[in-house]
C-alpha cells in the first residue's frame, strides 16, 4: 500500500464505529453476536467493522492486568531527556527493552516518556544503569515508582 494511495486513507469513525468502541471499551469481551444485538445491526457488519478498526490502528482488544497483581513488584514512570537530534535512534533502543511497555513522545520537561514493569530492585537497576543508561543520546532520566493505582479508565474517546 502507497503512502498516499486512497487505501492508506483512514475512513473517519462514524457513530456505529463509536458505539462498538465504547461497548468494548466496557467489556473487551463481548461477541459480535452481542454487540449486535445491542446496537440493532447484523453481525456481518459487527465483523467488518472491528476488522476494520483493528487494522487501520483505531483499537486493539486485550486484556488489561494490573502489574502488582501480577507479580510484578516495581512499576513506574521514566522520563528521559535527549539530544534532539538523537531522538530517533534513542528511541529505536528502547523499543528494544522488553520491561518498558509504553514509550511516547512528550512535551514538557521530557522529550521521552516511558513506563515500566519489573519484579526486583536488581531488575530496576539492571533496566536503569546496564540497559537505558547506556544508550547514546540521553541526557537525562528521572523515574518515578508507581505506589498504587487509583484510577485506571479505557472508556475514554467515543463521545
Amino acid at each position: 500500500m502507497k503512502q498516499n494511495s486512497p487505501e492508506s486513507i483512514k475512513k473517519p469513525l462514524d457513530n456505529v464505529d463509536r458505539k462498538i468502541i465504547c461497548l468494548l471499551q466496557k467489556d473487551g469481551r463481548l461477541s459480535n453476536i452481542m454487540i449486535s444485538k445491542q446496537l440493532g445491526i447484523s453481525e456481518a457488519t459487527v465483523r467488518n467493522r472491528l476488522n476494520r478498526l483493528i487494522n487501520e490502528n483505531f483499537i486493539k482488544i486485550v486484556a488489561v492486568s494490573n502489574p502488582l497483581n501480577l507479580g510484578f513488584k516495581i512499576v513506574g514512570i521514566i522520563r528521559i531527556e535527549v539530544v534532539v537530534q538523537q531522538q530517533e535512534e534513542v528511541t529505536k533502543k528502547l523499543e528494544k527493552i522488553k520491561s518498558l511497555w509504553s514509550i511516547v513522545y512528550t512535551t514538557g520537561t521530557a522529550d521521552i516518556y516511558t513506563e515500566f514493569v519489573v519484579k526486583s530492585l536488581e531488575e530496576l537497576n539492571e533496566l536503569l544503569l546496564k540497559k537505558i543508561s547506556k544508550i547514546d543520546g540521553i541526557i537525562r532520566t528521572e523515574t518515578s515508582l508507581i505506589m498504587k493505582y487509583i484510577k485506571r479508565k479505557y472508556d475514554w474517546g467515543t463521545s
